[in-house]
């Protein structure tokens, strides 16, 4: 017995309230208890040559298969094989999977810290999770998996291999990596443990200037942003600017993403959801009050942010509110529903596209920066020091009537900015950009 249409409605708009937009993340609210049943068209019906033949492989494959395959099995797998074949996000999930969801959306679990996608039967790494295992073994966006303790990786494996990269903390793991633009693999050894994400970070980059780290989009993030930027201006006082880091970014709740950057919004559009049930059909706009009071925002991204965190680029970018710093995005501009089919069972589904405000979709194609910028390395300048830098050190110079005693005139910030340079390249060209952002800002604000 199909549900009413009514039910079917409700059943949607809970489980999209809730939707995660990657492939790990919590399940839908446990008022969504069925599964949306869309009646089909009249032309078309499951013609009954289709389903004649899809009885004939089953029996096939438990006759003939070279190993007994039991009926449950089997049935698992055609329903998963069903999900994979529409996309590469929809799937079915089992207990252990909601199970994973529901731990990752709160940034706890056991394992590497790396979002993994399935890409035609390889396991593509999306992004490492900073200050984990993955991210301290060097593990970039982009790397392919290739083996997982000696076994080969290949789509007839792929969702085993995927559970393998979980594990009891301490207990050790081979991942044999092909980094991209390499053509050699290398054999990483790493430790599971058990991973406490905390997905915001701040810190004063030089007095006036804040850096904002996001890693992921959980329940939490925008609570917890909103805490520690009251905690910061309480010590520095309100910034002059702010640099937003959602490189490597892997997303998260729709919600999340939505709660962020209306942070940053006093108005406008933040994104749209479109699909073929009405309740897919979401806009979400800012609320007054921006944490920076209008203060400049440069956004780093690369090829690692993605989902949920293309959300916030594209509201920030299309609002006029951050100027876009780095590489193209990843470009997952579509939403996961989670529908429950019982308690122990989910499906899910790719069920809308989103939208940034302008109405772009980014699907398969990414966030294109304002400011490209590589991801580069800098090394210092294997210089010896100089004698005479200036007026000051020549002899019998005169002195500046207006200088403050002691002062030390050859500190100047260049060592501070060539330090930072050779930790993060790109994050010390954001704050050099951030700075001429700044003084155009005062130069507005005070006319």
């Amino acid at each position: 017995m199909q549900p009413s249409p009514r039910a079917l409605a409700c059943a949607v708009t809970a489980a999209l309230a809730f939707a995660p937009l990657h492939a790990q993340e919590a399940p839908a609210s446990a008022a969504s208890s069925a599964a949306p049943a869309v009646a089909s068209s009249a032309p078309d019906r499951v013609d009954l040559d289709d389903v004649r033949n899809f009885s004939r492989v089953y029996e096939v494959i438990r006759q003939a298969y070279v190993e007994p395959v039991d009926n449950k099995t089997l049935m698992k797998a055609a329903i998963s094989g069903m999900l994979s074949g529409l996309d590469p996000h929809s799937e079915y999930l089992d207990k252990q999977g909601l199970e994973q969801l529901s731990e990752d959306t709160t940034g706890q679990y056991s394992g590497l810290g790396i979002e993994v996608l399935e890409v035609d039967g390889a396991l593509r790494i999306i992004s490492p999770i900073d200050d984990t295992p993955a991210a301290r073994a060097g593990i970039k966006p982009g790397d392919t998996i290739v083996k997982i303790d000696g076994k080969a990786v290949d789509p007839d494996n792929v969702d085993d291999m995927f559970r393998r990269l979980r594990g009891d903390p301490g207990s050790k793991v081979t991942l044999t990596i092909l980094h991209e633009k390499s053509d050699q693999p290398v054999d990483m050894h790493l430790v599971r443990e058990r991973i406490s994400v905390t997905s915001v970070k701040l810190r004063e980059l030089e007095p006036g200037y804040v850096y904002i780290r996001l890693s992921q989009f959980q329940d939490d993030t925008a609570g917890d942003l909103e805490k520690k930027f009251a905690d910061y201006v309480a010590k520095h006082g309100q910034p002059k600017g702010a640099v937003l880091d959602l490189r490597s970014n892997p997303g998260g709740l729709l919600t999340s993403a939505v709660a962020v950057s209306d942070d940053f919004l006093d108005a406008g559009g933040i994104v749209s959801t479109r699909g073929r049930l009405a309740d897919s059909n979401l806009k979400f706009a800012a609320h007054p009050g921006d944490l920076l009071n209008g203060a400049p925002i440069v956004l780093l991204a690369d090829n690692g942010t993605a989902s949920a965190a293309e959300i916030v680029a594209g509201a920030l970018k299309d609002n006029h509110r951050a100027l876009i710093v780095g590489r193209r995005t990843f470009g997952k501009g579509v939403v996961q529903t989670v529908l429950p089919l019982d308690a122990d069972h989910a499906v899910k589904l790719t069920t809308a596209r989103y939208y940034t405000p302008n109405g772009t979709s980014i699907q398969a194609e990414g966030i294109k920066p304002d400011i490209a910028l590589a991801d580069l390395t800098v090394n210092p300048a294997d210089n010896g020091p100089e004698l005479i830098n200036s007026e000051a050190d020549l002899r019998h110079h005169l002195a500046n009537e207006n200088a403050a005693a002691g002062q030390d005139i050859d500190n100047d910030g260049s060592a501070e900015n060539a330090k930072l340079a050779t930790e993060d390249y790109t994050l010390a060209q954001a704050l050099n950009i951030l700075k001429g952002l700044a003084l155009g800002h005062r130069a507005s604000v005070a006319k």
